[in-house]
């Protein structure tokens, strides 16, 4: 493509930069390009040079390229399109032609690529050959797609909190009333059999009736607050995290304690949501697998950083298993912790317990 090695080294040993040929710079600028493919092609296609940056986005050497036809980096799809020769023919028409789409590397493999071909030519306007520059946007692309998923992930959380509020609000208002209401009448039903002594056994099936209508209600309310805690939306963070170590203490026998400082930390709705559900299923974890006697969840919020830390002092794991064991609970946690901005890390070892460490930026859960 130019000078060799050690021409080069001599030329520019030699000679400052004001000296060196405007032919010569644009040469050393093109080899050191490495992020970009820059080659040129004859008017047929044919490439005709090949710089560093083209070795090693597509995996030619020079020798191995150049006298091919650039068609060579088109999938099989476009050459069947007859998509390069298309392109060679705008880019002669009109002077260059861009273009976005998948590459094929030397080893088979398929990236990103931004291309530009533009003509050149003479000083008399004939047409010389073509000036091809490609960029690999795979790894930008992969992180639109993960941003994406992200912005996907975290509508999804939102939908499926909002259908669980009203779905909640319906077992407790309209389900809840219906239960009352039932009871009411059962209530009644026993009074009216209790005044007639031939009705006695009646009205302690009636009373018994009751007793199951009351269980009924307690496991709606339960399911329902299990669903959506009306005491998050209606009191906060604070006190839904409050009602549930009450709720886990009663309900496993596992004494859980909050501390948070400060004791009322404000954050957004979506970032309230998302802690009380890390706060939720951890403790979920704590009562499936951990066989702990006491759990401690520690929330300190100072800015820039929120710190949420859950312990409990039961059986431990092998870290190394934590990728099979309770998977889905821990995945779901990382995966809240993700939409957050923040860092989730695990301390566990065999008979000391497992400690879960949250790092948030502050300014992600306004």
């Amino acid at each position: 493509m130019g000078l060799s090695s050690d021409e080069s080294s001599r030329f520019t040993d030699s000679a400052s930069a004001s000296d060196i040929p405007v032919a010569y710079r644009n040469f050393l600028l093109i080899e050191a390009m490495q992020d970009y493919a820059i080659f040129m092609l004859d008017t047929a296609g044919r490439v005709t040079s090949w710089n560093p940056g083209a070795q090693r986005i597509k995996g030619y050497a020079p020798a191995d390229i150049i006298g091919r036809h650039f068609s060579t980096f088109y999938t099989p799809e476009d050459i069947a399109a007859d998509k390069p020769a298309r392109e060679l023919e705008i880019a002669a028409a009109e002077g260059r032609v861009e273009d976005e789409g998948w590459r094929v590397r030397r080893d088979g493999s398929r990236f990103w690529a931004n291309v530009v071909i533009s003509a050149v030519h003479d000083a008399s306007g004939t047409l010389l050959g073509f000036a091809k520059v490609t960029r690999d946007l795979t790894e930008r692309m992969r992180l639109a797609d993960l941003e994406r998923a992200n912005e996907v992930s975290t509508q999804v959380q939102i939908a499926r909190e909002n259908e669980q509020k009203r779905i909640a609000r319906e077992l407790h208002d309209d389900l809840g009333q219906r239960l009352t209401a039932l009871k009411m009448s059962v209530v009644l039903l026993e009074a009216k059999l209790n005044a007639q002594p031939s009705s006695a056994p009646l009205a302690a099936q009636m009373h018994e009736l009751q007793t199951q209508i009351d269980w009924m209600a307690v496991a709606l309310r339960r399911i329902a607050a299990d669903l959506r805690p009306p005491v998050l939306d209606d009191l906060g963070l604070a006190a839904a995290l409050s009602w549930l170590a009450e709720d886990f203490t009663k309900r496993y026998g596992v004494q859980a304690s909050v501390h948070l400082e400060p004791a009322e930390p404000v954050f957004g709705e979506f970032a309230s949501t998302a802690l009380f559900r890390i706060v939720q299923e951890a403790l979920t974890n704590v009562a499936r697998h951990a066989n702990a006697r006491r759990v401690r969840i520690e929330m300190t919020a100072t800015e820039p950083t929120v710190s949420l830390d859950i312990e409990d002092d039961g059986t431990g794991v092998e870290l190394e298993q934590t990728a099979q064991k309770n998977s889905f609970g821990l995945l779901g946690i990382r995966e809240r912790v993700r939409q957050l901005h923040g860092q989730v890390s695990f301390a566990s070892s065999p008979g000391h317990g497992f400690r879960m460490s949250i790092q948030l930026p502050a300014d992600a859960l306004a």
